[in-house]
């Protein structure tokens, strides 16, 4: 193990950047998606729920066959995973997040539209806030999904840590299957971390620790 970092140290690290660069690329795309759909359609639930029955639609279908239906738009690469990635995570995002402002009990989205905000205030001063631990909940959930499924993304030649893995099955090399394992399970394992203190900032800054 140690001997493979030492002679082949630079191979792994460019193949754990290239998986970071595909995990966050594709949740940055998929939050900035289920944040405008959630915006739009946070008063239409049979919209919202048509939306997540289609997202979990393309969830059920096997990323091989993914990847084999894009490849022909748009190619071998980066971009192709990048797109199946986002739409995997997507539809956790949308789930958790409704599922979230689902919960929060009518009464006080009542009382917030009494006072006279519109949907849009409502959506952001209140729903949002009282929504902050499900929607993190979402976000980790996602990114621990995408990081596992990013490995097949070698496959179509986007780089990343199942360069390694795969390698190390190719060639029976139980030393490149453990570090393509480990370096994926420490990637998991920073980046909920990573998001577990962006939550507790953010969640002190706006003083939403008080909301239970």
């Amino acid at each position: 193990m140690i001997t493979y970092w030492v002679n082949y140290h630079e191979r792994l690290t460019i193949a754990l950047y290239q998986h970071l660069k595909l995990v966050f690329l594709s949740l940055g795309i998929s939050l900035l998606l289920a944040v405008i759909l959630i915006a739009i359609f946070s008063t239409r639930a049979q919209w919202l729920n048509t939306l997540i029955y289609f997202f979990s639609a393309l969830y059920s279908v096997p990323s091989y066959a993914f990847f084999a239906l894009l490849i022909p738009m748009t190619g071998l690469g980066t971009t192709t995973a990048v797109i199946v990635l986002s739409l995997y995570s997507e539809y956790i995002l949308l789930r958790t997040f409704t599922t979230g402002i689902q919960q929060i009990d009518p009464m006080v989205v009542e009382a917030a539209t009494g006072l006279g905000m519109t949907d849009y205030q409502v959506l952001k001063k209140v729903q949002l806030p009282l929504a902050f631990k499900s929607i993190f909940a979402g976000i980790r959930l996602a990114l621990t999904s995408i990081i596992g499924i990013a490995t097949i993304a070698s496959t179509i030649n986007a780089g990343g840590l199942g360069t390694i893995l795969f390698d190390g099955l190719r060639t029976q090399s139980l030393v490149k299957i453990l570090w393509g394992s480990l370096l994926t399970i420490f990637l998991c394992l920073i980046s909920v971390f990573f998001f577990s203190c962006i939550e507790i900032i953010v969640t002190k800054k706006l003083g939403l620790e008080e909301i239970k």
